[in-house]
């Protein structure tokens, strides 16, 4: 293992020129396509699992807010495929990046709260003050509830970072502890491994939980602008 605990996390380059843009292109490659009439069962699950996770995300929106299925159903494949090529043995994970994220989330949150501008005014700006609020309160409740909106793009990327990155620095932790104690006791280390085991099934898990949660999220921020 890598004795630096943050190698993983520096973006690689292939010489001296940044990779980052050709591992983020790399996983719509590994999404396999049909050009026949007759499906087989990869390409058909594949389908499946698309129109479930669409039909799910979209039941809550009107005709408005379903024009944007297209772009959150490539986001949440593109979320998870990333993810899941990170746990790859000397990969890189473009999630475990702020600014990647932030790159995601902003112009996301940005278009819904346009939109909600643009086509309900009045219900936009009614979320800056709760209905009853006492007049005394009202300078500081715009503040706060401004305050909110606008750190709703920050708060999808830090979670998104967070979550990741944690997992991989736990791998990484308990993968040298394994590789330590392998001369050591071998029968600590088989149960450091099976736990490392556990750990790897719970990170793929991990994986797809937060690519779906991350596109949920503007889901509902773009149920709240239509």
């Amino acid at each position: 293992m890598n004795e630096n605990l943050f190698a993983s996390f520096t973006a690689p380059t292939i010489l001296g020129l940044p990779a980052t843009v050709l591992i983020i292109l790399f996983p719509p490659l590994l999404i396999p396509t049909s050009k026949y009439l007759i499906n087989n069962r990869l390409i058909t699950t594949q389908q499946w699992l698309i129109k479930l996770t669409s039909k799910q995300m979209m039941a809550m929106h009107n005709t408005k807010g379903r024009t944007w299925s297209l772009m959150l159903v490539s986001l949440i494949i593109f979320i998870a495929t990333t993810n899941l090529l990170g746990l790859l043995p000397h990969s890189f994970t473009p999630t475990t990046q702020l600014s990647m994220n932030l790159a995601m989330a902003i112009p996301l949150w940005a278009g819904a709260v346009i939109m909600g501008f643009r086509s309900k005014i009045k219900n936009a700006l009614a979320h800056f003050l709760p209905q009853g609020t006492p007049t005394p309160l009202i300078p500081m409740l715009v503040i706060i509830e401004t305050i909110s909106l606008l750190i709703q793009p920050m708060a999808l990327a830090v979670r998104l970072t967070a979550n990741i990155t944690a997992g991989h620095l736990l791998m990484h932790l308990i993968g040298s502890a394994t590789l330590a104690m392998s001369t050591i006791n071998l029968p600590s280390t088989l149960i450091i491994f099976t736990i490392l085991i556990l750990l790897t099934i719970l990170e793929i898990a991990v994986a797809l939980i937060q690519a779906y949660v991350f596109t949920l999220l503007v889901s509902l921020y773009l149920h709240d602008n239509t």
